[in-house]
């Protein structure tokens, strides 16, 4: 399966990714795009070979149009699963229409709870003990698709972001990349009796 990123910033689960999937069980990373030019998720494809290009919104003047840019782009590397890994913008219809069903994310909490940006923050705000990582198909919603892979962890005594942040990453490094192998191997299908319930046959 040829998997493409998109990612905004340092790009750390893009790296999970080329250390744990990477060229194994017929998996390839092809292509990483990034609304930011200064993202360095950029020079971790550089690094490794992969192909990156950049999408600045200020290039297209509005959000479907860098959208079909991007998705055009990314088909014409053979992109077969998008993974957004830190990728800060929300995908128009078009481009999720394009990628129907192969549009993935990793989220900073335990979805349903705590959607959006800053969901640390919210978690935080609201006082939870226990925090977690979502992997999520992307639907038209904000972090309202089907729930692939979660892991909670408890943190009852959690006062910053940077602590919670800090216990997170390690989670988000292995649920992305099994989220992959599991969609690659055939092993995801959507519930025929119930789209939101996403079924793993192991």
């Amino acid at each position: 399966m040829r998997i493409a990123v998109l990612a905004s910033g340092e790009g750390t689960n893009l790296q999970a990714l080329l250390d744990r999937v990477h060229g194994r069980d017929g998996i390839a990373l092809v292509a990483v795009a990034s609304d930011k030019p200064g993202a360095r998720a950029l020079e971790r494809a550089r690094a490794v070979g992969v192909e990156s290009s950049v999408f600045p919104l200020e290039r297209y003047g509005d959000r479907a149009a860098r959208d079909r840019a991007m998705a055009t782009w990314l088909a014409g590397q053979g992109a077969e699963l998008i993974v957004l890994a830190g990728y800060m913008q929300l995908l128009s219809p078009g481009f999720l229409r394009r990628f129907d069903g192969r549009v993935i994310n990793v989220h900073p909490a335990l979805l349903p709870a705590f959607p959006g940006l800053r969901a640390i923050e919210q978690a935080l705000d609201y006082g939870v003990k226990v925090f977690g990582v979502t992997v999520h198909f992307v639907d038209e919603g904000i972090d309202s698709g089907p729930v692939l892979l979660q892991r909670a962890v408890e943190l009852p005594s959690a006062r910053t972001v940077e602590e919670v942040r800090e216990r997170l990453a390690p989670i988000e490094h292995e649920l992305l990349p099994e989220a992959v192998r599991l969609i690659a191997s055939g092993a995801v299908r959507i519930d025929a009796d119930n789209p939101r319930r996403v079924v793993i046959e192991r």
